[in-house]
């Protein structure tokens, strides 16, 4: 293996965290997953990095060695990009926007608005389940902005440089059989779903950790998790085979119904995020401003949302506000 940037920003990550856990949870990772890729690290780099047990992980010598290389060369190559970035963009006019966006339920609307805002412009769009991917692109410079999904109150996927700002917050709903009894109520309890299987979109965020924690606090393990695409959640809920998680904004389907979860026990948030000192940053606001009217636009697609949010006004499009810190 290579060794690459990402793989120093992973050592000094656990190395400011402490620990691989803390690590893995702040950068949106599943710990084994975060474990197998500092493996793979040691290994390029022939030696152990971190001597870890019970009271977390401690640089090495080999560590402490990697540690103070990295620690000055990224910032060395992020002042590179930017400072690369400036004179590229220097006296042009933004021509194209490229989205990149995991989990948005209004990005259609989004692209639309963008045509019709900047005619002759030329709008494409990447999508990824993983939040980190996208904002990688847009670190990368192959993309103008991303749209991030994130779980909560959980912090944007931790790529460096870039700047965030809150699109719209929504609650997750679960989506039932038309036929399930939970199906007629005005919102559900977690505990009436104990006995079902669950199914997912996929993430590389703290969701599923969230809604395990959110069922123990309903007093029940769940029975097991499918984590499928999208159509397979619609078919594994329309057959009855399992309860699917979805955001409230679900379009409704024939056989199919998105009831609120009582107590809104799990949210998902809509960020959007660009790199600074580019010709991209300076239409930041007026895209994030798009896709708050964007996913304004959507909230009608099930029936109920509009009633849930009159009575949780801390819920749906938050623009406009200030950024999220750096």
């Amino acid at each position: 293996m290579q060794l690459e940037l990402r793989h120093l920003r992973t050592v000094c990550a656990i190395a400011d965290a402490g620990s691989v856990s803390k690590a893995a949870a702040v950068l949106g990772l599943a710990q084994p997953a975060l474990t197998a890729q500092l493996q793979r690290i040691e290994a390029a780099l022939g030696g152990t990095l971190f001597d870890r047990d019970r009271r977390g992980a401690r640089p090495t010598p080999l560590g402490e060695l990697v540690l103070n290389r990295a620690r000055v060369l990224l910032p060395a190559v992020q002042e590179l990009q930017y400072d690369a970035i400036r004179l590229a963009d220097n006296g042009s006019e933004l021509q194209r926007f490229r989205i990149a966006a995991v989990s948005v339920p209004f990005l259609a609307g989004l692209v639309r608005r963008l045509e019709d805002a900047y005619p002759g412009a030329l709008v494409t769009t990447t999508v990824s389940w993983s939040a980190a991917e996208l904002a990688e692109l847009v670190s990368a410079r192959r993309g103008d902005f991303t749209i991030a999904g994130v779980c909560g109150d959980a912090p944007p996927p931790a790529v460096p440089g870039l700047a965030w700002t809150p699109i719209a917050t929504g609650p997750v709903f679960v989506l039932l059989s038309a036929e399930h009894p939970c199906a007629r109520l005005p919102e559900v309890r977690l505990e009436q779903l104990s006995d079902m299987r669950w199914a997912v979109t996929p993430g590389d965020g703290c969701f599923a950790d969230c809604f395990a924690a959110a069922c123990a606090r309903a007093g029940f393990t769940p029975a097991g998790m499918y984590e499928v695409d999208t159509a397979s959640c619609l078919d594994l809920a329309q057959s009855g085979d399992a309860a699917a998680l979805c955001q409230a904004t679900m379009r409704e389907a024939p056989g199919l119904v998105a009831v609120p979860i009582a107590g809104a026990p799990l949210s998902w948030r809509h960020l959007l995020g660009w790199l600074p000192r580019t010709a991209a940053a300076e239409f930041a606001e007026q895209v994030a401003d798009l896709a708050g009217e964007a996913y304004a636009a959507v909230i009608a697609r099930n029936s109920r949302y509009p009633e849930w949010l009159a009575t949780h006004p801390h819920f749906g499009a938050h623009r406009p506000h200030a950024p999220l810190p750096v």
